[in-house]
């Protein structure tokens, strides 16, 4: 116990000649963070505003899984054991990688949109591509690149882009830098214990943030609901065509044997008795067929139904009053914060390393 006193009065000693140390520089400590509140209000401000559009989608379960209650215990502890019980292979953990696919993301190209105040009109490529807002360090730095892209454009033919005629197997290099630039802007999430679908998205105008939004998740919905009803919309379209086959033969085996029996209604002889028992045959065998697949017909189109999922909007799309981006305050109390460090690390250590090697260098 005696050999630990002085190590701890010793620490005690040390904590406090550091404090006073920065006690004594605390004009400098406060003027490093009066610096860091410009460069934070400067940074803070010259940021362009940006306004996110969220929504909340449950989508409802159409195929029963196996696995049962195991899947929801499963599902409750963050694992998903997949549904082994259906033949949907369109997990909801893929819904993100579909919303960032390129055959996606290339359906936004086009869409008309406007801007908040009602000045811009225009499609949604023309907007990210001419009316972006960066900060002006961003011009600065762009202004190299920008020189030497129009020193190589002198020497090198530009292909026009049509962005009407698109082919996700060839892409242009303005159709390219467009899904680079929306990438990061459209979110999509799925909670794995609710299943329920969170997306958002964030553009510099508050309207075309909301109109993306209704167009990402009308899209989403449509891409869902075509790949659950793919097969039975063919095996419906498989079904209207044999209805319409047998229809067609059971009315005309119907008008065959009326004919028959019209024309020979006086007739009284054994061959005639056998036609029209043929005819009459023919025509009952081409109604069961004909019912049969009237029947099945119906079975198809209550299929298609069934299968076809049910959209609970829990949030809907709606334009946002303020921006989410910058965080103004945030940003200014890190710029302080890093300056009090800096200042406070350089008063510490940094004049006592300058000077030790000044004193090396005088040497």
């Amino acid at each position: 116990m005696e050999e630990r006193l002085p190590v701890q009065e010793e620490q005690e000693i040390d904590l406090i000649e550091l404090a006073g140390k920065v006690w004594k520089r605390r004009k400098f400590v406060f003027k490093a963070a009066g610096l860091g509140v410009i460069i934070g209000l400067i940074v803070a401000f010259s940021l362009p505003k940006e306004y996110v559009t969220g929504v909340k989608l449950s989508p409802e379960t159409t195929e029963v899984s196996k696995t049962g209650q195991l899947g929801g215990l499963a599902a409750m502890a963050g694992i998903n054991l997949g549904n082994s019980g259906g033949v949907d292979a369109l997990y909801p953990d893929i819904y993100p990688d579909i919303v960032s696919s390129t055959p996606f993301l290339l359906e936004l190209i086009n869409i008309p949109v406007e801007s908040a105040d009602g000045e811009k009109k225009m499609s949604f490529y023309e907007y990210m591509d001419e009316h972006q807002k960066k900060p002006w360090w961003g011009y600065i730095t762009s202004a190299p690149f920008k020189l030497l892209g129009w020193g190589v454009s002198l020497f090198k033919e530009k292909e026009e882009s049509n962005n009407d005629s698109i082919d996700p197997f060839h892409l242009t290099e303005d159709q390219e830098l467009f899904i680079k630039g929306i990438k990061e802007k459209i979110v999509v999430s799925v909670d794995k214990k609710s299943g329920v679908i969170t997306s958002s998205v964030t553009m510099q105008d508050p309207l075309i943030s909301a109109t993306v939004m209704n167009v990402v998740l009308e899209n989403l919905q449509n891409y869902i609901t075509d790949y659950r009803t793919r097969k039975a919309k063919h095996d419906l379209a498989f079904s209207e065509k044999l209805f319409k086959e047998a229809k067609e033969s059971y009315f005309s085996a119907q008008k065959a044997y009326a004919r028959y029996v019209d024309e020979n209604h006086n007739v009284i002889s054994a061959r005639f008795k056998t036609e029209e028992e043929r005819l009459r045959n023919e025509m009952t065998l081409t109604y069961g067929v004909y019912n049969q697949m009237a029947q099945q017909l119906e079975m198809d189109k209550i299929k298609v139904q069934k299968v076809t999922p049910v959209y609970t909007v829990i949030e809907p799309a709606k334009v946002a009053i303020k921006a989410a981006k910058p965080n103004k305050p945030m940003i200014l109390i890190g710029f302080v914060f890093l300056s009090i460090i800096i200042s406070v690390g350089y008063v510490l250590f940094g004049e006592t390393l300058l000077n030790e090697l000044k004193n090396i260098k005088d040497k």
